[in-house]
């Protein structure tokens, strides 16, 4: 019995790790910064509640929590006025501006870390270069020739063959304009058609063709590093876009425990399959906490932005109040789509 608890328990420890480890690298990249511009650390914390290890160390308190979801870096006169000269609100702006902008920096180049050790056990790279067709091919019937490299789909650049995967799977109709590289030039190819399938009763382009590899050399594997880093952002940034334009709805996007369970599932199958999970989590944390949302390290830059440009700061009652209004609303869509993926779990 206990190895089969274990069994079902512990990918998703692995998952709550995974959530640890991000939100930790994260505030170590607020940490570093704040230690290195001058700004007093009261206190470092891994996890949350009673502490079960307290150890400090120069002017600051290292501690780890009991309970293991995320951490914090707490500042001296980060939430508060302070008269102290290394206090956080006595600083720059532009000091104020690289302490606060380098957590999430920290989570993007995580994210690229881990693309580069993805990367690095494979021959080869899948190129967006059109190779050969599958037999009954659609698409070659609509103008895309082999020796095609396709650099959009509907307008949207592509720049590796993720986010093109991500551009076909957002196709209801099976129909396309394709731009490519032909002969050196671009060529736009209008309502090329595929076949489509259904899979859980979403549509789905077929794809009918196959791609090159790209040889790898010691600079095609940086570019594709970076490519493919770029690639996840454009992901990312084209989801959010199409979720507020209406094109999905909140039945699309998971919290936590939505992907948790997700994480707990692909853990079960393979660690290794984690990594491109965790990549594309590292770099949607940056992103997400760049948008100028209060509440969020965005909406913390663009104050300190609105300072530098006026050279006078928002009175700190407004900024308090603007950031716990967004808070609340983070907290209740928060909650919203918590109880959204706890029912698709029981339903």
């Amino acid at each position: 019995m206990i190895g089969t608890a274990w069994n079902a328990v512990w990918p998703y420890l692995v998952a709550v790790a995974v959530f640890l480890v991000l939100i930790v690298i994260h505030e170590f990249g607020h940490f570093i910064a704040a230690k290195l511009l001058g700004v007093r650390v009261n206190e470092f914390s891994v996890g949350f509640g009673p502490k079960i290890f307290k150890k400090q160390w120069g002017e600051t308190r290292y501690c780890v929590g009991i309970v293991p979801f995320g951490g914090y870096c707490a500042m001296e006169g980060e939430e508060e006025d302070s008269t102290d000269e290394k206090a956080f609100c006595r600083k720059k702006p532009w000091r104020r501006f690289l302490i606060v902008i380098m957590g999430a920096t920290f989570n993007l180049l995580f994210g690229l870390l881990l693309i580069a050790v993805i990367l690095a056990p494979q021959k080869r790279f899948a190129s967006t270069v059109v190779a050969e067709f599958a037999e009954n091919s659609v698409s070659s019937q609509y103008g895309l020739q082999v020796d095609d490299k396709i650099v959009g789909v509907d307008g949207r650049r592509i720049f590796t063959n993720y986010d093109l995967g991500y551009a076909f799977s957002n196709v209801k109709d099976g129909k396309v304009d394709l731009t490519v590289v032909r002969d050196g030039k671009k060529v736009l190819l209008r309502d090329v058609h595929f076949a489509t399938e259904e899979v859980d009763g979403i549509t789905f382009l077929s794809v009918d063709f196959y791609i090159y590899g790209i040889q790898k050399t010691l600079v095609n594997y940086v570019k594709q590093t970076g490519r493919t880093a770029l690639s996840y952002a454009v992901v990312i940034w084209r989801s959010l876009i199409d979720l507020l334009s209406g094109k999905y709805g909140i039945s699309a996007v998971s919290g936590p425990v939505g992907i948790t369970a997700s994480i707990g599932t692909v853990a079960k199958n393979n660690l290794w399959d984690l990594l491109p999970i965790l990549a594309l989590i590292s770099i949607n944390l940056g992103i997400f906490n760049l948008l100028p949302i209060p509440a969020l390290d965005g909406g913390r830059l663009l104050f300190i932005l609105i300072e530098m440009i006026f050279r006078k700061p928002v009175p700190q009652k407004y900024e308090s109040l603007v950031h716990g209004i967004g808070f609340a609303i983070l907290l209740t869509l928060m909650a919203l789509i918590t109880a959204k993926d706890i029912w698709k779990l029981f339903a």
